[in-house]
């Protein structure tokens, strides 16, 4: 055959990328040394009086805002010295410093104008960042700052946060002078929420009474568009007459009609409230044909027990709580060579009944792999552990609720060694944790990243988060430590041992559980007649675990999921 007549040889190995991370992390380092050098700047940026030396390249990569102003006709693209109107200037310096070092530094005295400045500069990550460090750290005694904040900055997680803190706690927060500075649509968005905590419903109308007093001229006005969010027809005729003869009333007659009206008539269709609630730990029967549900919260001697239909609570251990208080249960069917993910049970704290809500697509994997905590929310958003594909490729999905559709994520390299432990959500994060490592899932990115792992234990039996904190222990409760997810760093704390616990631990069984802003476990174990329980709670003051003396009933429970806790309202568990 003639040379030309032959073809040419095809090699079997296939082009691959590379990408150096040394070479990413040192070009990081060399560009903040050269800002720190002086060296190459080409324009003086000045906030408020102080003059910021940068280099236009570095600002136009890091922010949107910079390459707008340094690539078009505006009079800044030609200016060495520009100045920036509508920031702090420490909190530019700190943007500078994120900017030129990758590393951002976050505090709560100081989240809010960085933030702002993040929104200003375009700065997504900075935004993020600040949005998720507010979410985490909301409190009561600034719930109604953030709240204020975030809504007029439109960020959701962080509103949302602090709706759930001021209506579980509506009665103090609301007695608050920083509480009458409300807006009357901020003020009705409150008042209007079902899961508002109040015992009786004259609470929210003297509510409303002390935000109107507070500037009564300028907010009487504002009534008719407030009051029907008050369920009046909660009410009973005394009380309701209690409240027409309130001076607000009997002295301001241009107001009095569309009060009267409002307060007699009411709306019919308006629903109690679901307050008075209660943290409680969600432990699920175990006993053949049983579908009952035991609501528990130790501290306060809660020990309520529900059953259900059948057809509502699944046999799944893939169970979550939202940070929404939602609870979801996501049934799995095992068929000849798949699994599928057909349907999800939510939880109506109204009706206290589970109620059946189909998928119209399915998430199919191989294999029989199936995670005790499978099913974790970051968000808002549902991600579920798939399975582990040819032994060493972990595959997640999440369900994205608009499109009613399973997604399949970034897949997790496993090494040999590692073995399945837990999957936590903490933060805007995804931990998943095995024997040998912690991995960590980045939602925004779809990238998963490598951590310290607990070097002390063995094996991860159990674990939980709580705070910024991931707290976790081995089969025997003996090496318990606590992970820090801002510093990455571990910490021992006392197990077993400290437990002065006398009962052979036959069939030990214990779950981590976060209750009330404290690490709690429950023990489980055979002493040959009946399974026992018992609920400890750590004094963290004390580095000590404190026997809460539970009192659950001779039955067999388990527990599911990474956070089987949630705020259950206590009237409709009772059935009144």
């Amino acid at each position: 055959m003639a040379a030309a007549d032959q073809k040419p040889h095809v090699s079997a190995v296939h082009p691959r990328s590379y990408q150096d991370e040394s070479y990413l992390h040192g070009f990081l380092g060399t560009v903040g040394d050269l800002q720190k050098d002086g060296a190459f700047q080409d324009v003086v940026l000045e906030v408020e009086g102080r003059r910021f030396p940068c280099h236009r390249l570095v600002l136009s990569a890091a922010s949107p805002y910079f390459r707008a102003m340094f690539t078009s006709d505006m009079a800044e693209s030609r200016q060495k010295t520009v100045v920036l109107q509508g920031l702090d200037a420490g909190m530019f310096w700190e943007i500078l410093s994120y900017i030129y070092s990758g590393t951002l530094h976050v505090s709560l005295d100081k989240v809010q104008p960085l933030y702002q400045a993040a929104d200003l500069l375009q700065l997504d990550y900075v935004r993020d960042t600040c949005s998720s460090y507010m979410a985490m750290n909301v409190e009561r005694s600034t719930c109604v700052d953030q709240y204020k904040f975030a809504d007029v900055f439109s960020i959701d997680i962080v509103r949302k946060a602090c709706l759930q803190l001021i209506h579980r706690n509506f009665v103090e927060v609301a007695s608050s002078d920083e509480f009458c500075s409300l807006s009357v649509n901020q003020l009705t968005e409150i008042i209007s929420h079902d899961e508002l905590d109040v015992e009786e419903e004259t609470t929210v109308y003297g509510v409303v009474l002390r935000w109107v007093q507070h500037s009564k001229e300028d907010r009487l006005h504002h009534l008719p568009s407030i009051l029907p969010h008050i369920r009046f027809n909660l009410l009973t005729s005394d009380d309701k007459a209690a409240i027409l003869e309130h001076p607000l009333v009997t002295e301001y007659p241009g107001s009095s009609d569309y009060i009267r009206n409002a307060v007699q008539n009411g709306n019919p269709n308006q629903n109690p409230r679901v307050g008075l609630t209660m943290e409680m730990a969600l432990l699920f029967s175990t006993e053949p044909g049983s579908n009952e549900i035991l609501f528990m919260n130790p501290q306060e001697g809660k020990y309520i027990s529900c059953s259900y239909n059948p057809e509502g609570l699944p046999d799944s251990s893939a169970m979550t709580v939202t940070t929404d208080n939602n609870i979801y249960i996501l049934e799995t069917k095992e068929l000849e060579n798949e699994n599928q993910l057909s349907l999800y049970n939510r939880y109506n704290h109204a009706k206290n009944l589970w109620e059946n809500e189909a998928m119209s697509s399915v998430c199919k994997w191989p294999g029989k792999f199936k995670p005790n905590n499978p099913l974790v929310e970051v968000n808002g958003i549902l991600y579920h552990i798939a399975g582990v594909r040819n032994m060493y490729w972990l595959q997640m999905r999440k369900y994205n609720w608009h499109t009613n559709q399973w997604q399949d994520c970034a897949e997790l390299r496993l090494d040999d060694t590692d073995r399945y432990s837990a999957v936590l959500p903490c933060g805007a994060q995804l931990y998943f944790l095995t024997r040998e490592a912690l991995h960590c899932y980045d939602p925004r990115e779809d990238k998963w990243s490598k951590r310290t792992a607990p070097w002390v234990i063995y094996e991860v039996d159990t674990a939980v988060v709580m705070g910024t904190e991931i707290f976790c222990t081995d089969c025997e409760f003996t090496q318990t430590m606590v992970y820090d997810t801002e510093s990455d760093c571990w910490q021992k704390l006392p197990g077993w041992e400290s437990l002065h616990v006398d009962e052979s631990d036959i069939d030990l069984c214990l779950i981590f559980f976060a209750l009330e802003n404290q690490l709690h476990v429950l023990l489980s174990y055979n002493n040959e007649f009946e399974d026992v329980y018992r609920v400890y709670v750590y004094d963290r003051s004390a580095d000590t675990w404190r026997d809460l003396k539970a009192t659950l009933p001779n039955k067999s429970y388990a527990m599911y999921g990474s956070h089987p806790v949630a705020r259950i309202s206590l009237p409709y568990l009772n059935g009144e």
